[in-house]
């Protein structure tokens, strides 16, 4: 199977590389808001909303005349950053017409802005050292970690945080699925304890960011006292990149040797479609539940679970996992507080593996949802919504003829590790 995935890891630059990435992460950057200051003034004036390929034409006229500086940086640069854009205005529209709340594409700023840029061309990989267009070759600090033979190499995005530059790989490569003969298992996730298998297993929560509350507290009241534009405050603020950027790391961490973990030994996964953006909305418990990035593990098991072969089953969002007995299916009331479910029946057991196996019963029945006419029998479908038939997207007219409702590109979004 073929499947385009993305290797990242850090990078180890000289001053001297360090200040070339800058210089290609700004060309980046300009390119974006000239292009998007384009794009504005056609759509106030009601104009056809230029293409990224019509303001790469326009662009390289510039380069010749006036803009001569664009010569220093690799010239995929600024194609990846209309390229770019076009895909900020695609979601928009697209969002819009989903009735979701989407906001415009904004200005990068010099200041609040990342710096990051994607270059496309010849990227070759060494033991310890990276190679890329105009850039040459970058030690690495992690060795024989990117593919060196046996990938197409697509792209390479390049960017900063916390004082640190990393390296991603858009890389498309042929993979085995291997055949999976594990067990089938329900996983519930929680804030107490991240996830907790059907089969006993219990991850619990690291809590990163709260772990680092105290110390990023500290450091943010360091950081209001510094005097704006002084040198103090920048490095008051590199200190407070670092402490979120090392909760990030853990919770990164924990949750690939999580997914990678269950998708390897586990034939079939059933969870919760739960919406953590209407999860949140819980003032008490919001920053907890975005601590737990709920999203975030489900996205990598639907991913993984392609890799090594593994199956995805999804229980509907209103199925009563928590409430009902896993014995006798009985439903009863299980207040937030309460950590021991316990029944009529007589069965006592953790309120979460109680869910779990709840789970693991909508596996079970799956199989038998339908009868031979095609009605649904299964004992679960009293909580089975309607899907909804998704609306229409607009359609943007550019200047090129194309739409603004294509396919994003192969440099969008690509899975890690």
């Amino acid at each position: 199977m073929r499947i385009r995935r993305a290797y990242r890891t850090e990078l180890d630059p000289n001053q001297v590389q360090r200040e070339r990435f800058r210089q290609h992460a700004g060309v980046a950057r300009w390119s974006y808001n000239w292009a998007l200051a384009k794009k504005k003034s056609a759509l106030d004036q009601g104009s056809a909303v230029p293409s990224s390929y019509t303001l790469q034409r326009e662009l390289n006229q510039l380069k010749k005349s006036t803009h001569a500086w664009l010569y220093d940086t690799s010239k995929a640069v600024p194609q990846t950053a209309l390229d770019d854009l076009d895909v900020a205005f695609r979601s928009f529209f697209r969002g819009r017409g989903q009735g979701r709340r989407v906001g415009f594409p904004h200005f990068k700023s010099r200041k609040r802005s990342a710096d990051a840029f994607r270059v496309t061309g010849v990227i070759r990989v060494f033991g310890r050292h990276v190679q890329l267009p105009r850039l040459g070759k970058i030690r690495l600090k992690e060795s024989e970690y990117l593919p060196m033979q046996g990938v197409h190499i697509t792209a390479a995005t390049v960017s900063e945080r916390a004082g640190r530059w990393y390296v991603s790989l858009e890389v498309q490569q042929e993979i085995v699925v291997p055949i999976n003969n594990g067990a089938a298992v329900g996983i519930d996730v929680g804030i107490n304890r991240l996830a907790t298998l059907s089969d006993g297993s219990v991850v619990p929560n690291l809590r990163p960011l709260e772990r680092t509350q105290r110390r990023l507290a500290s450091a943010q009241k360091a950081l209001m006292r510094r005097r704006p534009g002084s040198q103090n405050r920048a490095k008051a603020q590199k200190r407070v990149a670092r402490l979120h950027a090392r909760a990030s790391n853990l919770r990164r961490d924990q949750l690939h040797k999580l997914t990678t973990q269950v998708t390897k030994t586990k034939s079939l996964l059933v969870i919760e479609d739960l919406v953590p953006a209407l999860m949140v909305r819980n003032r008490h418990l919001a920053r907890a539940l975005s601590d737990a990035a709920f999203g975030e593990l489900r996205r990598q098991l639907e991913y993984k679970a392609h890799w090594y072969g593994s199956r995805i089953l999804v229980a509907d969002k209103f199925y009563p996992s928590t409430r009902m007995c896993s014995k006798c299916g009985a439903l009863n009331d299980v207040p937030l507080s309460t950590r021991v479910f316990t029944c009529a029946c007589g069965l006592t057991m953790d309120r979460d593996l109680n869910a779990a196996l709840n789970l693991l019963a909508v596996a079970a029945s799956s199989a038998d949802t339908l009868n031979a006419c095609g009605e649904n029998v299964s004992p679960f479908a009293e909580w089975r919504s309607s899907e909804k038939q998704e609306p229409k997207l607009p359609r943007v007219a550019l200047e090129d003829g194309r739409s603004s409702t294509g396919k994003t590109p192969l440099s969008a979004q690509v899975p890690l590790r």
